[in-house]
């Protein structure tokens, strides 16, 4: 490609272009053009390059003034300064540099590298149903990277403070030209920060933190569930040289209980009756979590498996208001220990019956005894 190709035909805009109609073009044909998009294209890295070089020309005021009036002879001969104008120092570069960070998010952005957050942390909590039910109020203490009282988070020994880095002026970053691109890194000098601690705190060795054991305070909130998250900010890990400190993330895990099973809000428990009771009905009790006891009415005739529910007696919403439902089971229990008297009742019993007291017993044999005739058939 011809290095004469009018600037504005590079970009595929008009002369009287602004300066946003720029940018945004220049945006678009390096998205299309960057080697990065197009590996071993060589057409693709000469077209970026020189859409690289027109876009360097055409965005700064004077230079774009002395080539709308001369064209290229502005730049030969060094009219604009070494190498055509396009080799200079940072200022050339710094729409370039934020329109990289935009497109490829590397490390062309202007300004200071931001210290780096403290790392969040995970603390895995076990409770009883009774807990998550009423809710808590509990410590836990945890080993964790803490800001270091001596310095203060600096990391400079007390009565001295940083200085800013030379090597980059205390940007945090030193620029590198290759080619057409002047490509930004972080100091090897201050290591991004844009700073150099002098005399390093004893207690943290210039860190700004110290691992030590901490104490912290945690509520745990009523129809929390197993998995439940809780978020304390700011009591996660320090951040060095005096950032921000991560969270902390309290995981919890409820404990199986002896009476209940638990389907979100909703409390399901087993309970056994006599066949009397279920053949004539009555009422049980059942010892909530709420303290309370509930009563239930039992149906005369009731069956084994069939769930009776209780409103309002199950679990807590979580962060809201009432509360889920109490299923209760029911299991008809035969009975195993019978008195002499108790078997003459039950002889009496089925001396009458007369099978309309089970109908799905009866129902049960008749297809019995039906499939046995159509086999002898």
């Amino acid at each position: 490609m011809s290095t004469q190709t009018d600037f504005y035909e590079l970009l595929e805009v008009e002369r009287s272009a602004d300066e946003k109609t720029l940018k945004s073009a220049y945006r678009r044909l390096a998205m299309r053009y960057h080697p990065d998009k197009n590996p071993g294209c060589e057409d693709s890295e000469a077209k970026f390059k020189a859409i690289s070089a027109a876009y360097a020309c055409l965005s700064d005021p004077q230079k774009r003034a002395a080539y709308d009036r001369y064209g290229h002879a502005a730049f030969e001969q060094g009219g604009m300064g070494n190498g055509g104008g396009f080799s200079g120092g940072a200022g050339d570069f710094g729409d370039l540099g934020d329109i990289f960070e935009t497109i490829f998010g590397g490390a062309f952005g202007g300004g200071r590298a931001q210290p780096r957050r403290g790392a969040d942390l995970r603390y895995d909590m076990e409770i009883g149903l009774e807990e998550a039910f009423h809710g808590k109020e509990a410590q836990i203490e945890v080993e964790v990277s803490q800001a270091c009282d001596t310095c203060g988070g600096s990391g400079a020994e007390p009565g001295t403070s940083a200085r800013h880095c030379n090597l980059c002026g205390g940007r945090g970053k030193v620029r590198a030209q290759q080619g057409f691109f002047m490509v930004e890194r972080p100091c090897p000098n201050c290591h991004g920060r844009g700073e150099v601690i002098e005399k390093p705190c004893r207690d943290c060795r210039g860190e700004g933190r110290v691992d030590k054991a901490r104490t912290l305070d945690v509520s745990i909130p009523p129809g929390v569930d197993s998995g439940t998250r809780i978020r304390l900010a700011g009591k996660g890990e320090a951040g060095p040289f005096g950032a921000p400190a991560g969270d902390l993330y309290i995981f919890v895990h409820v404990r199986r209980h002896r009476m209940f099973e638990r389907e979100g809000t909703t409390l399901i428990t087993h309970a056994p009756i006599s066949f009397t009771t279920a053949a004539l009905g009555g009422q049980i009790e059942i010892p909530g979590l709420d303290g309370a006891r509930h009563t239930v009415d039992i149906p005369a005739g009731i069956q084994s498996g069939k769930q009776l529910r209780k409103r309002g007696a199950g679990m807590p919403v979580l962060q809201g208001r009432g509360h889920g439902d109490m299923v209760i089971e029911v299991q008809v229990e035969t009975p195993t220990r019978l008195s002499v008297r108790q078997k003459e009742i039950l002889r009496e019993f089925q001396e009458t019956e007369t099978g309309e007291e089970c109908p799905q017993s009866k129902g049960f044999f008749e297809k019995l005894k039906d499939a046995w005739n159509d086999l002898t058939e």
